[in-house]
């Protein structure tokens, strides 16, 4: 069963963060795969096709006719058999080296009767040294830290005035926005001192989406928190 708040919660933020940002602002695409890093984390669908002409748009994804696939001349009969939605990318699950499927968009998809592909994938760089790619969409996409993204997201979502987008990502708290596997590795007072970590809570404020946010199935209640000095400190605004 897909996580549904999940994916909604992405979406929605592509398509204020495209909406708010200049049309030839690069660091959108980089944004983007940093929320798509964020939901591959969850049980989530494949969910592109929701916001495709965003992602095109800003150079997230590509399409291209199939007959452009640098494997088509050889093996034209692999891709134009294709009938429904496809990965490309195959696994041998007996292999040594199998690590699951994870990697499974990195040789693109296909959706008759075109060919995508997503920036930084295999199939990308496979694209750009064909010379199918030009320009900026030839520049490898950049790391973000998930909190500069959810910062912007906020900025935005206060614009429209949607408390509910800036509540439910503030929701997940520092360990998920700051941290990582083993947690946040900063105290309260170096996430004070954080840009993004100071411009989201004065955006949950100005919004009142602290209520929002602790309703979420996303929250992090501080008697479960692996640092409770952290989490309460995230939660008292």
């Amino acid at each position: 069963m897909s996580e549904h708040e999940i994916e909604d919660l992405v979406a929605d933020s592509i398509r204020v963060l495209d909406t708010h940002t200049a049309p030839d602002d690069p660091r959108v695409r980089d944004w983007f795969a940093a929320l798509y890093g964020f939901q591959n984390g969850y049980d989530c669908s494949f969910t592109h096709f929701r916001v495709l002409d965003i992602l095109l748009r800003r150079g997230h994804t590509y399409r291209f006719p199939l007959d452009r696939h640098p494997d088509h001349a050889p093996r034209p009969e692999r891709l134009d058999t294709l009938t429904e939605f496809t990965a490309l990318r195959s696994f041998d699950e007996d292999a040594p080296d199998f690590d699951g499927y994870e990697s499974w968009l990195e040789d693109g998809y296909v959706e008759p009767p075109f060919l995508y592909c997503d920036t930084g994938t295999a199939l990308w760089r496979r694209m750009v040294d064909a010379g199918e790619l030009h320009g900026p969409d030839t520049v490898p996409p950049q790391r973000v830290r998930l909190i500069d993204v959810v910062r912007e997201v906020a900025v935005a979502a206060e614009r429209e005035h949607d408390a509910e987008l800036v509540g439910m990502w503030y929701a997940f708290g520092c360990a998920t926005l700051v941290g990582g596997p083993a947690g946040c590795p900063f105290d309260v007072d170096e996430l004070a001192e954080m840009p993004a970590v100071r411009d989201l809570r004065a955006a949950v404020r100005r919004t009142g989406a602290l209520p929002i946010a602790r309703r979420s199935p996303y929250a992090a209640p501080v008697e479960y928190a692996d640092d409770e000095d952290l989490e309460a400190w995230w939660w008292r605004l």
